[in-house]
């Protein structure tokens, strides 16, 4: 459902070209999780910001649900829910006229019965008259994330979806985005929590100034490096590059 072939982007930087993301292939299969882990600036955004189309790669191929990002942006949008720390909502709309918006955006048939359905599933009905200027923040992401979902995609991209939110409604998201799982969806996302990519994570990118260090399960993770805990997996790894 997600494909990466040789992806590159570089950007123009004051002593030359910064490659951000180089020559990164991986795939995502259909109804699993897979983490992008790395430390900041290791190009977890900038790679997902390219699968969504909103950057367009340099170099190498992406697919999602078998649409060529460059070629076919209009339908690679259509089977994408995409939420970011930057996508941000339209404060001035309620939660309820938010996603009844998107509804009529992406052409769905009753919008009005699709946001609702959605309310009731995140647990927003208290708040759907609510303009989302003035939710908290754990609603706001539960609001984009529902958001995301309204057009029913198959697949989901999430960057950092538990930043900044406390303990309980980053456990509340986390069990959606097994729930979106089991329900055959697939879903890529980056964290900087190892504890989360070890419960959800199916598979693991771990990247590393651009480049894939390594990708496999847990274990396989753990029998390349020898490590039992997921954040020493990605210690030795990236010590392993950083070595003279």
């Amino acid at each position: 459902m997600i494909e990466a072939r040789g992806l590159t982007k570089r950007f123009a930087g004051p002593d030359g070209p910064i490659v951000a993301v180089d020559d990164l292939s991986f795939e995502v299969s259909p109804g699993t999780i897979v983490g992008l882990l790395g430390p900041n600036g290791a190009g977890k955004t900038t790679t997902l910001r390219m699968l969504s189309t909103l950057l367009a790669p340099d170099e190498g191929v992406a697919r999602i649900a078998g649409y060529d990002v460059r070629e076919s942006p209009r339908e690679v949008r259509a089977a994408l829910g995409f939420v970011s720390p930057d996508t941000g909502l339209y404060e001035r709309l309620t939660v309820r006229e938010t996603l009844r918006w998107f509804g009529r955006l992406y052409g769905l048939a009753n919008p009005r019965e699709r946001a609702e359905e959605l309310i009731e599933r995140f647990e927003l009905t208290e708040h759907a008259s609510q303009r989302c200027t003035h939710l908290s923040t754990g609603n706001k992401q539960k609001t984009s994330i529902a958001r995301a979902l309204v057009h029913d995609p198959p697949v989901l991209v999430f960057d950092e979806p538990t930043a900044g939110l406390d303990v309980l409604v980053g456990a509340t998201l986390l069990a959606e985005l097994e729930r979106i799982r089991d329900e055959g969806r697939t879903v890529l996302f980056s964290t900087h929590v190892m504890r989360e990519a070890e419960r959800l994570c199916d598979r693991i990118v771990i990247l590393h100034r651009g480049r894939a260090l390594a990708t496999g399960t847990l274990e396989e993770l753990q029998d390349l490096t020898g490590e039992r805990y997921l954040e020493d997996v990605f210690l030795t790894l990236v010590r392993r590059e950083e070595e003279p």
